[in-house]
């Protein structure tokens, strides 16, 4: 009688380096069925940036598993209906995966589970996108933490690095089963393809690829070059880790590596592990506050006064909102599927205080054009920038983006890439273009209005007016200064 096979069944863990699910179907020494289903129906759907990069993703897996002899099996529909039938035509019974923690994927992972037992299937659920599952780091009270200082420190002192794993040799995989494939699915997109400049490699290969291009740059410099997005001092490991081709331990593994062999002082690599952290924190609090995606976590907010304005909106998606910064910004986020770390709170602040649009509509507009879109870090993310969120900055901080132009991009080096229809003007004028005399105008050939729109907003009058709709929401009036 033939051995049963085992499903190993994959979602965003992509990879087969340092991958929990994998290593233990291959300790069963049975033959392995790796499978992925396209399956929409529990959790919001992915925006298209997203689906961009799970086609190439898929494609890698793909080839790494031919490698080793296997192949990734596609099946599309709902998880347990496929899962069902892959179990009837090859007489597997046992599932391993690594889990999802958002709250739909969470709930459907149980149902899931508890469906496969009733048919006396094992399903074997491990951690394998996060350095610590959610839930299992709490405050002295038994609740769980607010602020990310503590729960960092916290998950640091009480979390064991998994040691470090390359998957077996070769995997054995059973050959008569059906699969679809990837151009079946129609991810990457066309009529038009707006992905054209998207300049990353996705799976593992490109993952291992961008730790070593930061090892050997970034981190460096990493504290201080990570506000400037005119510099390649940032890891743009985010949408890899997203989609589970590299372990973030083994991300923190080799930062420290290269700190221990003096190629990068220590502080730095600590830094970029605090930035991990916060992507744990982000799923930490979404663990907890299953609604964050939808209300505001200080619920005083959901009162805040809205503003209508389709077409400050639309200006602000397309990067031309008069404001440099902003619009270099948002055209970096439309032509690569990525927006630098820094910028990304300077373009949220600008929607949310400066325009008082709802932070929700911001959050879809970067789920739908992110590679790196994470429900989590997401939603964390516009709240923290909001003032709505659990440790948040301070609610009244209003980024000022001619000042931080002025002091994260100084020569005006990523306006000029992004926004080249400045790229003539002075250093002195790029962030605000408006203030230019005339005659700077004429000889860098900007005519405002034409070449470039005027801004749609004074940043005078929308600070002030940001800070009375704060005022009515938060209740005080006291000490209300933005922050640069």
């Amino acid at each position: 009688m033939a051995t049963k096979p085992v499903i190993l069944w994959f979602r965003r863990d992509l990879r087969l380096h340092d991958n929990p699910a994998l290593n233990h179907a291959a300790e069963t020494g049975r033959p392995i069925l790796p499978v992925f289903i396209l399956d929409r129906s529990p959790d919001r759907p992915s925006g298209g940036a997203s689906l961009w990069w799970l086609d190439k993703s898929l494609r890698a897996l793909d080839a790494s598993l031919q490698s080793r002899g296997s192949r990734l099996i596609l099946r599309s529909g709902d998880s347990l209906i496929q899962l069902q039938s892959l179990i009837d035509e090859t007489g597997a019974d046992s599932v391993f995966m690594n889990r999802l923690f958002e709250p739909a994927a969470n709930e459907r992972d149980a149902e899931v589970a508890h469906a496969l037992k009733s048919d006396d299937i094992d399903c074997k659920g491990y951690n394998g996108s996060l350095l610590c599952r959610p839930g299992a780091v709490l405050n002295g009270t038994g609740g769980p933490y607010k602020v990310f200082t503590p729960f960092l420190k916290a998950l640091l002192a009480k979390t064991e690095p998994p040691a470090h794993t390359t998957g077996p040799r070769a995997i054995d995989t059973p050959t008569a089963v059906e699969s679809e494939t990837v151009d079946d699915w129609n991810l990457h997109p066309t009529r038009p393809d707006w992905s054209k400049g998207f300049d990353w490699t996705p799976g593992e290969d490109g993952a291992s690829d961008a730790l070593s291009a930061f090892l050997s740059g970034g981190l460096k410099t990493y504290a201080v070059g990570r506000d400037h997005p005119d510099r390649s001092a940032t890891s743009r490991l985010s949408p890899h880790l997203h989609w589970g081709e590299i372990s973030p331990w083994r991300a923190v593994e080799r930062v420290r590596q290269a700190a221990e062999a003096g190629k990068a002082p220590a502080a730095e690599a600590e830094k970029f592990v605090a930035e991990l952290g916060w992507r744990d924190f982000s799923a930490h609090l979404l663990h907890h506050f299953p609604t964050l995606p939808e209300r505001a976590f200080r619920p005083e907010y959901d009162t805040m006064p809205w503003r209508d304005d389709p077409e400050g909106l639309e200006a602000w998606k397309r990067g031309r909102t008069g404001y440099p910064l902003v619009d270099a910004s948002m055209r970096q986020l439309w032509e690569t599927g990525w927006m630098h770390n820094r910028v990304r709170m300077v373009v949220a602040s600008f929607l949310v205080k400066h325009m008082l649009i709802d932070w929700r509509i911001g959050e879809a507009w970067f789920w739908d054009t992110l590679v790196d879109a994470d429900l989590a870090s997401n939603v964390q993310n516009w709240q923290w920038v909001a003032g709505s969120g659990a440790d948040a900055s301070p609610y009244f901080r209003i980024f000022n983006p001619i000042a931080q132009g002025e002091k994260f991009d100084a020569r005006g080096g990523y306006v000029r890439r992004w926004v080249p229809e400045l790229r003539a003007l002075p250093d002195r004028w790029i962030q605000a273009p408006w203030t230019a005399p005339p005659e700077v105008l004429r000889d860098a050939g900007v005519r405002l209005g034409k070449d470039y729109p005027h801004p749609i907003l004074d940043h005078g009058q929308a600070r002030a007016r940001a800070l009375d709709a704060l005022k009515t929401v938060s209740g005080r009036g006291d000490d209300m200064t933005d922050r640069d």
